[in-house]
């Protein structure tokens, strides 16, 4: 048995012999050194351990006699026998210590500048030494510096030519082009080439079913800065066509998943476009009466698969297969909303021929449909509230916590597996799949006049005034815009109302309101956030309006709060959105002091005063800034009701 110092020595001899070899003249003595390295490297555990030496060995090999390798292997594979050797061997040398290098090593231009030479030599290598190729390219591009590399490369040809043979290809460029975005100086270029390089991936894969291609587009779009996704690519109406083949042909579970991944996808990322691509059926309908059109069958489709799916998915949150099902039925229920908006502008378009979707039978049964999925997915969220938050009922939360120690080697496991810190869909401000369905709920209990349905969502009032509340803590996702829709569709029954009230919603819309209103004393005028507060207005006007015999005492701190309201001086820009937030809030304001009793517009008449100077400042500076007809008019039904009471 040899002793350890002997192995030590051995192995010593054996790195002197292969830098020997490797610094020789002539290229013959080096191939041998590279062909003894990988042996050594692929057989001696110990070896590929030790990074230093990994390190050493790496620096001993010149750089350029690789190229030389992957290029006369790749010029003269079809003419020479020893060709191929070249060029899997120096494949094969990469790979191997894209693999052993540590970090630092693998950011170094000295394993970089190989990029370009693997590219190149992607065509002439074997299936084996061109997947070889792939990973060793997938691993220096998954770090800054290699994606700034590969971006540079002028032909990427070769790879778009194996793409449909190898997946490789598409994992490569989508982590050249997320890992390069930040750190790319020339913006418009980059776009350019991912517009070029899509647009050559889908003529390659024309006569397959794509769905590797689907794949990587769906999970690449959402991911891409706006300044980088190509504007209006050409290659779009290829991957509705893609999306149509696949949901129509009897689609298998990876294909369905890609097909509605990629139309979630393609509608966030172009909502112009992608709308009609996916729902619009021209004169099919006209033309070919008896055929289901593609949008009626492709909503039906979602929709089962949606019904299918919710209720076992608790079931699921601790599984590994969770993430995925999860974005699946987070495509669907987005296409669903996507759907829903489209359909309302369509039947509100003042030309009905372009935009025929379906016929009012097909209407019929796809409303039935929706309804019966939007019922489940009432039940699916209480659960998942529930679940989150409450626990099991009549559980003690002691039996939530602890672990569950086995009499096996298995590791301890908790009692519960439908909802922990730990679960794969993680809590339920933070999962995109809960996020999707109450946006998607949301819009068809506004839009959908089904009494039924909005008593069931009223059970949802706590979930909805929480997710609210703690939209805006860090690391949360923001519920707000749908909640808003949610609750506006709710409260149109008196039972959403006092569910609302109940749990604490008129105060957390109010405070809501009242922030927004004092970030623009501060001379902030976002948009966005003003948008909010009309909606916010939206869903308080109609219940202080109803409520009987009079407002409550507490909702009249909004007056007072809102008459301290230091007016900012007028800016120099078109009267927008801000100004209609505004008018808003001073209506919401009027229909409080309108709606309670004499006694407290008595006690009030000060904070009266002062929201009439406030409507007066208003007034000026809409008329001053050309602001909408519409919008002076509420001004002045202000003004007129305000002025009454004083």
């Amino acid at each position: 048995m040899e002793t350890p110092s002997v192995c030590v020595d051995e192995q010593k001899g054996s790195i002197q012999k292969i830098q020997t070899l490797l610094a020789a003249k002539d290229d013959t003595s080096r191939f041998v050194g590279l062909a003894l390295l990988k042996s050594v490297l692929d057989n001696d555990e110990d070896l590929r351990g030790n990074e230093e030496i990994v390190v050493t060995l790496w620096k001993s090999i010149p750089p350029k006699f690789v190229d030389r390798l992957i290029q006369t292997g790749a010029r003269q594979k079809a003419s020479r026998k020893d060709a191929s050797d070249m060029l899997d061997l120096a494949v094969s040398v990469l790979h191997t210590f894209a693999v052993l290098l540590p970090e630092v090593a693998k950011a170094n231009s000295r394993i970089l500048d190989r990029i370009p030479q693997l590219v190149a030599g992607l065509l002439h290598c074997s299936n084996e030494t061109a997947h070889l190729a792939l990973e060793t390219l997938v691993s220096l591009v998954s770090q800054p510096a290699g994606a700034l590399v590969f971006i540079a490369v002028e032909d990427l040809s070769p790879l778009t030519e194996i793409a449909p043979s190898q997946p490789l290809v598409l994992d490569t460029l989508s982590h050249a082009w997320l890992n390069s975005m930040t750190d790319v100086t020339d913006k418009a270029k980059l776009r350019t080439t991912i517009d070029k390089i899509v647009g050559s991936l889908v003529s390659f894969f024309k006569g397959t079913d794509a769905v590797t291609l689907l794949d990587f587009l769906a999970n690449l779009l959402p991911r891409l800065d706006p300044e980088i996704l190509p504007p209006n690519p050409s290659w779009l109406s290829p991957l509705g066509k893609f999306i149509r083949t696949l949901a129509t042909s009897r689609p298998t579970a990876a294909s369905r998943a890609a097909s509605t991944n990629l139309a979630a996808a393609l509608l966030e990322a172009y909502p112009i476009q992608a709308p009609t691509l996916l729902f619009s059926d021209g004169d099919a309908i006209i033309t070919n009466p008896d055929d289901k059109p593609f949008s009626y069958l492709f909503i039906h489709l979602l929709l089962i698969d949606l019904r299918a799916s919710l209720p076992l998915l608790l079931e699921q949150l601790n599984s590994p297969a969770y993430p995925a099902i999860s974005l699946r039925l987070t495509s669907a229920f987005n296409v669903v909303s996507h759907y829903t908006g489209y359909l309302l502008r369509s039947l509100d378009a003042p030309t009905s021929t372009p935009w025929i979707l379906t016929s009012p039978d097909l209407l019929l049964k796809l409303r039935v449909s929706l309804s019966e999925t939007m019922s489940l997915a009432i039940e699916f969220l209480r659960d998942r509230w529930d679940a989150s938050v409450a626990g099991a009922l009549g559980l003690h939360p002691s039996a939530r916590d602890a672990e569950v120690t086995t009499f096996t080697a298995a590791p301890p496991r908790r009692p519960l597996t439908w909802e922990s810190k730990e679960a794969q869909g993680g809590v339920v401000p933070e999962d995109p799949l809960v996020l999707a369905g109450v946006r998607a709920l949301a819009v068809w209990l506004r839009e959908d006049d089904n009494e039924m349905l909005r008593k069931e969502a009223a059970g949802l009032a706590d979930m909805f005034v929480e997710l609210f509340r703690g939209s805006g803590e860090p690391g949360r996702l923001d519920f707000r815009r749908a909640v808003l829709v949610a609750l506006e569709g709710i409260t149109v029954e008196w039972k959403g109302v006092e569910a609302f009230l109940k749990h604490g919603g008129w105060s957390v819309l109010a405070d809501d309101l009242l922030a927004i209103l004092q970030a623009q004393t501060k001379a902030d005028t976002d948009d966005a956030e003003a948008a909010r507060g009309v909606e916010v207005v939206r869903v308080l006007l109609p219940i202080v309006e109803a409520e009987d015999p009079g407002v409550r005492e507490e909702w009249m701190d909004l007056v007072t709060r809102v008459a301290a309201w230091d007016v900012p001086a007028p800016e120099d820009r078109p009267v927008g959105v801000v100004e209609e937030f505004q008018v808003a809030v001073l209506q919401l304001v009027t229909a409080l002091l309108v709606n309670t009793h004499a006694g407290m517009q008595k006690r009030s008449v000060h904070s009266t005063s002062a929201v009439l100077g406030i409507a007066g400042q208003l007034k000026k500076r809409i008329r001053d800034g050309g602001g909408d007809p519409g919008l002076k008019e509420s001004l002045e039904d202000v003004l007129t009701t305000l002025g009454r009471l004083r």
